[in-house]
């Protein structure tokens, strides 16, 4: 198995696809994905447009779909949700299909469609994904990171530094026999700083500070968690995940 970390969308190389590519947007697309799977959500379709969302959303059962639209940190007029993984609970949430665009999460994942295997990965589910991706052992798998509008993320960078420290752990690798660039390195040396203070490293982040401008603590405190449910959303077709 070879990792490649990229930062951002707009890193990803323009020609090749991976075995394996994982989205990543701890702050806060990934994370809510998670989280709605695990409060029973049929299934999540992804849009990097909110009037696409809206539009093909229109033909789902008013009951059985929700709407999340997030731009800038905040909900989008329109949206039953916005994009917190908090909103997801069994009583909301099962049963239902969420439609779902972010400012950047879904963008990434639109990216990637067209890998063989599309997962996305938070902290909340990092050994969850460590333990798919050392079952089915992809030959490459590319981590890639959300960002923010096209710049680097810190929370994206550490949970793919976390991702890639624990195939090291648990294949008994070095650097040698996985990383496949620097960037990999790099952002297992970030994970290893920071491993025991993901909160304090949130309210570090630049994103992280946007959403407590918004009063979004809780949220921090909830995406800061690590290893907390055993969940893998995988791209059944382009665009909808399922679990």
């Amino acid at each position: 198995m070879k990792l490649f970390v990229y930062h951002t969308p707009e890193e990803v190389p323009a020609e090749g696809l991976p075995d394996c590519a994982i989205a990543i947007d701890v702050l806060r697309a990934t994370s809510t994905v998670a989280a709605a799977f695990h409060a029973g959500a049929e299934a999540i379709q992804v849009f990097s447009n909110i009037d696409d969302l809206l539009r093909i959303s229109q033909d789902w059962p008013a009951e059985k779909r929700l709407r999340a639209g997030e731009r800038g940190g905040a909900a989008v007029e329109g949206c039953d949700l916005g994009n917190s993984p908090l909103d997801h609970n069994p009583e909301r949430t099962e049963g239902r299909r969420l439609f779902m665009s972010t400012t950047n999460g879904t963008r990434c994942l639109e990216r990637i469609q067209h890998a063989p295997t599309v997962l996305t990965a938070a902290l909340t589910t990092r050994q969850a994904v460590v333990s798919y991706l050392t079952t089915h052992n992809p030959e490459t798998v590319w981590l890639v990171g959300s960002g923010w509008q096209g710049t680097y993320s810190l929370e994206d960078t550490v949970c793919a530094g976390a991702i890639a420290h624990g195939l090291i752990a648990e294949l008994g690798q070095t650097f040698n026999d996985l990383a496949g660039n620097d960037a990999v390195v790099a952002a297992v040396a970030l994970y290893l700083t920071w491993q025991d203070q993901l909160l304090a490293l949130m309210h570090q982040a630049s994103h992280g500070q946007r959403l407590l401008r918004l009063d979004n603590h809780r949220d921090l405190e909830y995406c800061a968690q690590l290893d907390v449910l055993d969940i893998v959303p995988i791209q059944k077709t382009p665009g909808v995940l399922v679990c």
